[in-house]
């Protein structure tokens, strides 16, 4: 199969409403990653190319959160774990997807910063736009310790959370230990299966 290894991925920015896919993926990078994807074996290309090899690329949206989220380093130490201005970003997508493809499952996830941009975002949609989100997966979840190992006001059989047991950002310190960016396998099998399940 040939992956699409862009770092960059707006399909549900510019998609039609006339055309909406099975699935939507919304997806939030880790701090200093390119574009609004990251691109390679990261853990948002990776699940994105799991859940088009099962639902063929036409079947599935990528969009990443990029915009007012510039994944800079800074931005990890403010409360809530990132900029109010990307949670605002990421709380946009969401809301798009509802309106632009009320019938279509969205599914998202989250490494690093990207995790806390998606706890603070989803935490405070409305209901309708919640219940359409199917899964969730996040990948050393920055705000794990903070928030119990959840979504605030989310459910927790919707959510997969990946934390190595040494990676220290998911017991509330921001060292970056070696464990941090081990989360390939994970993204590439665990993750998607998690969401395909979701989905069904």
């Amino acid at each position: 199969m040939e992956y699409n290894l862009s770092t960059t991925r707006n399909e549900l920015e510019s998609g039609s409403s006339s055309a909406c896919p099975r699935v939507i993926f919304i997806f939030a990078r880790a701090s200093t990653e390119t574009g609004n994807m990251a691109g390679g074996a990261s853990a948002g290309p990776a699940v994105a190319n799991a859940l088009e090899s099962h639902y063929g690329a036409s079947q599935v949206w990528v969009q990443g959160v990029g915009g007012p989220y510039t994944a800079d380093l800074a931005s990890n130490f403010l409360p809530g774990g990132t900029s109010q201005a990307a949670i605002n970003e990421a709380r946009r997508l969401f809301n798009e997807a509802n309106q632009k493809c009320p019938s279509s499952v969205i599914v998202a996830g989250g490494y690093s910063q990207g995790t806390a941009v998606m706890s603070g975002s989803i935490s405070g949609l409305s209901s309708t736009v919640q219940n359409q989100i199917k899964g969730v997966v996040l990948f050393g979840y920055t705000q794990n310790f903070q928030n119990g190992g959840r979504i605030p006001n989310f459910p927790s059989s919707k959510l997969d959370v990946f934390c190595a047991a040494t990676d220290a950002v998911c017991y509330g310190t921001l060292f970056i230990l070696p464990a941090h960016f081990l989360y390939t396998d994970e993204a590439a099998d665990e993750a998607p299966d998690f969401l395909i399940s979701r989905i069904g």
